[in-house]
């Protein structure tokens, strides 16, 4: 997501969490997506709702006014927060509501026991994508109707996922705004991490790790980084030796191309 006010984001969470905890997670989600869209789309909507000139209250009331009876009482009431908040940009608005549309489908995934799954279809997803130019170009096709690519998805993927990771590829997939797919992918990877406030660190390795290196990797990457890391493990032949590892903008790399580079670096320095 882009960069939000901090203090802003508070107060809109604080409601959200007031309200989520009696409502159907999964339908929340699906409403708080729909409301991005709708601003999205809307621009004239958006700016009116956004604007910083305009009284709080009466923000909140028009919000009201447009949603009462087409959504839950708990979209409407963190759509009247986040209206009532103040943003550096208009698009904020959208920003908020999706982020926390993804929010409410990880907290369905963790009442679920899907959590874990749904953080490794995310990311499977993002490489069939990557490996997979037919797939990226029908997904990413402006022109092919939603229900199409919504309907493509659920062929693809159908039971083999969890009903969140359909519920967050197809809102990436039909709704990217702005995004590549991966990128967009990554980003709702990070806030479904967030759900256990943990990182997500993407291994690049020429093999697959068997299950004791994976813990072994996991345990001391907790002890450095003091929080849970969840591996997101990409099987490279490229890679020459050792593996390695990325967890937001760090890199970690003890690959022999990765030493190479660093020699070549000290010596053109």
């Amino acid at each position: 997501m882009r960069g939000l006010s901090r203090s802003s984001l508070v107060e809109v969470e604080e409601r959200f969490n007031a309200v989520a905890g009696s409502a159907d997670l999964g339908t929340l989600s699906d409403e708080l997506f729909a409301i991005a869209d709708l601003l999205d789309r809307e621009h004239g909507l958006r700016r009116a709702l956004s604007d910083p000139a305009r009284p709080a209250e009466q923000k909140a009331r028009t919000a009201r006014a447009l949603l009462g009876g087409k959504v839950g009482e708990a979209a409407i009431a963190t759509t009247e927060a986040a209206v009532s908040a103040r943003w550096s940009r208009a698009g904020d608005l959208a920003d908020v509501l999706e982020r926390l549309g993804v929010v409410a489908a990880a907290a369905e995934a963790e009442g679920q026991g899907t959590l874990d799954e749904v953080e490794d279809e995310l990311f499977r997803f993002s490489r069939v994508i990557a490996a997979n130019p037919a797939l990226r170009r029908a997904l990413s096709d402006e022109a092919a109707p939603e229900e199409g690519k919504r309907q493509l998805l659920r062929d693809l993927l159908g039971n083999r996922a969890a009903v969140t990771s359909l519920r967050l590829i197809s809102q990436v997939a039909v709704h990217p705004r702005g995004r590549s797919l991966e990128t967009g992918l990554e980003v709702f990877g990070q806030l479904v991490a967030q759900q256990r406030q943990r990182y997500v660190a993407v291994v690049r390795s020429a093999v697959e790790l068997t299950e004791q290196q994976k813990q072994r990797l996991a345990t001391w990457l907790r002890t450095s980084y003091g929080r849970d890391v969840h591996l997101n493990v990409e099987v490279d032949p490229r890679v020459l030796g050792g593996f390695s590892v990325r967890i937001g903008d760090e890199i970690i790399d003890t690959t022999i191309v990765g030493r190479i580079e660093e020699v070549r670096r000290r010596l053109a320095g």
